[in-house]
């Protein structure tokens, strides 16, 4: 071995040991996001007479005793993971979990048993002694596992109502969404693609037109992958789910390239794909429609958002209180207007605090692709905190009215178990990554 590898060898055994101290921040900030997350079910949990039923109480301590562990766990096996992601997960899982409890306590159980699940699976894909490069080498086996498991769920998928798109494949009571696998597949594919053809991307050789692109062999493959999920996706109508994959196949392009082309030319092929939608497809007319005008028609297909935006009104500043409010007038509350939910609880201070805990996840995880210690990783890590983020917007875009509503959920605080699986993945991986010696 040269010197030069010895040094930096022992230059990342040093950086490791020095960052193996006990997890401070992290402990603090875990504790706070407990606390929020207890206090936000105690109206759930108290008795008329007075005093409180500590049988309530006990999925969200059963949540953070698995926080804590995830904790310890860190700081033996992760000592340099980023410090502000678990707590911001916990926080957000516990507020998810009380809110779950009061707009749909039917459901309120197997939300909790997803949430434990999805801290389990932040566990393993945090602590699996695997290396990276196997996302990396397996790259178009992700990609098509993917697509063959939404290509599936045309033909033999399930339905949450009747007549409604096909989302769902299981068996018996489990049941999982292939789009949102599909969205954390898509992205490992496209980080081990976009790292091992940077140059190639970055040179844009190819003129077409105005635009300057990678050559078509090269262009090709990532082309293909996307188009046969876009297309899939468009066909189960859950269009959600293929703007979410367009934007995160912009963005990573972006990252790897500098090149603002194949923004421009995304952009022109949205505004296309957009027209043309909007003039097929029923669904989209109407989501248009009352996006434009919900109040043209408050008691049918503009129920729903007229609903969501009273309930965001009444918050105030302050909110009505936990428990306080009607949030179950809302169609589909638990899932897609959950954050109207928490808006009218906890008013324009809550809300705006959530933002902020999403906002500061976010940027952890941006920051963990920054330091990352190879190209790949930075891909991984950016992908992965992209698609949340852009996930988040989307959803939070719908609630508020600024762009048409769209079906997906909000991370860790919706109801919904493979969204909260997946993101539990994806966060874990970012997780460590953040713990690799640079």
């Amino acid at each position: 071995m040269t010197p030069a590898r010895v040094g930096g060898a022992l230059a990342g055994r040093s950086g490791r040991a020095a960052g193996s101290g006990w997890r401070w921040a992290e402990l603090g900030l875990l504790a706070l996001a407990a606390g929020v997350g207890i206090a936000a079910g105690l109206p759930g949990a108290a008795l008329p007479e007075g005093g409180l039923r500590l049988t309530a109480l006990a999925p969200a301590l059963a949540l953070v005793a698995a926080a804590f562990a995830i904790h310890v766990s860190l700081g033996w096996r992760r000592p340099g993971a980023d410090q502000r992601i678990l707590p911001c997960i916990v926080l957000l899982m516990g507020l998810g979990l009380a809110l779950s409890q009061r707009v749909a306590p039917a459901l309120a159980t197997r939300q909790w048993a997803w949430l434990m699940i999805g801290l389990a699976t932040l566990a393993v894909s945090t602590h699996l002694p695997y290396e990276l490069r196997v996302i990396q080498r397996y790259r178009y086996t992700w990609a098509i596992l993917g697509i063959v498991l939404v290509g599936v769920t045309l033909v033999a998928g399930r339905s949450a109502v009747p007549g409604g798109p096909r989302l769902w494949l299981g068996a018996g009571g489990l049941t999982f969404q292939p789009s949102e696998v599909l969205r954390l597949l898509l992205v490992f594919f496209m980080a081990g693609y976009l790292e091992d053809k940077r140059e190639i991307l970055s040179a844009a050789s190819l003129k077409l037109g105005p635009l300057r692109l990678m050559p078509l062999p090269y262009l090709a493959p990532l082309a293909a992958m996307m188009g046969v999920s876009l297309a899939l996706l468009t066909a189960q109508r859950d269009l959600g789910a293929g703007l979410l994959l367009f934007v995160i196949c912009l963005g990573m392009l972006y990252l790897v390239s500098g090149r603002s082309t194949y923004v421009l030319g995304g952009l022109a092929l949205f505004v296309c794909a957009a027209w043309l939608l909007h003039h097929e497809i029923a669904v989209v007319q109407t989501r248009v429609a009352i996006w434009l005008d919900p109040w043209s028609d408050p008691s049918g297909a503009g129920y729903q958002i007229v609903q969501g935006l009273m309930a965001i009104a009444e918050g105030g500043v302050i909110g009505a209180g936990i428990g306080q409010g009607l949030p179950t007038s809302i169609p589909a509350v638990h899932t897609d207007f959950i954050y109207a939910a928490l808006a009218e609880e906890t008013g324009l201070a809550g809300a705006a605090a959530v933002l902020m805990v999403y906002a500061t996840l976010f940027l952890a995880g941006f920051r963990v692709a920054v330091r990352a210690s190879t190209p790949f990783r930075q891909m991984l890590a950016a992908g992965l905190t992209l698609g949340l983020s852009v996930q988040t917007l989307i959803i939070l875009g719908g609630v508020l009215r600024l762009i048409p509503l769209t079906g997906v959920t909000l991370p860790f605080l919706s109801h919904g178990g493979t969204s909260i699986v997946t993101s539990a993945v994806a966060m874990g991986l970012v997780l460590r990554i953040g713990d690799e010696p640079r």
